[in-house]
């Protein structure tokens, strides 16, 4: 697969605007090993092979297990997640896929038993930025490999 257009380099200022969304998620105070898990089942809804590709590299270096990754896509049957991490991965599964469902005043009040209001906002723009560089990496044509995760520590800030 050749990659369609390069979007840093064809409008930067689109990017830097997606930039802006990425720093607030990165320091929005939720955890980095929930966000990694949030943007890869995001993208794998999405079917977006570069970011499962990028987010699952991520993961790894800062320390996910293989066996949590793998079985990600399954996580209701699987006991490798806590409450905390099954309560976004149903919020970010009902967010991607919003056109298919409702979101229900119950999926919004198990989400609550495990994020304050604060952080309800900042898990919902973490999917909709991962939702966003989906939709650029999609059909542009972000080549799956490429990616190179930045060196850091084996566990997250």
């Amino acid at each position: 697969m050749e990659q369609r257009l390069d979007f840093l380099q064809k409008s930067s200022n689109a990017y830097q605007a997606m930039l802006g969304l990425e720093r607030f998620v990165r320091n929005c105070g939720l955890e980095h090993p929930l966000l990694d898990l949030v943007k890869t089942r995001a993208s794998q809804l999405n079917g977006c092979a570069y970011c499962i590709d990028m987010h699952t590299k991520d993961a790894r270096v800062a320390g996910e297990t293989e066996q949590r990754l793998y079985a990600l896509s399954a996580w209701r049957e699987t006991p490798f997640y806590t409450e905390r991490e099954r309560a976004a991965l149903e919020w970010t599964e009902a967010l991607t896929l919003i056109s298919q469902n409702d979101v229900t005043d119950e999926l919004y009040d198990r989400v609550r038993q495990h994020f304050s209001e604060e952080a309800l906002v900042s898990l919902t723009m973490a999917v909709i930025t991962i939702n966003g560089w989906n939709r650029i990496a999609i059909p542009f044509r972000s080549v799956p490999g490429s990616y190179q995760p930045p060196a850091r520590a084996a566990a997250h800030p």
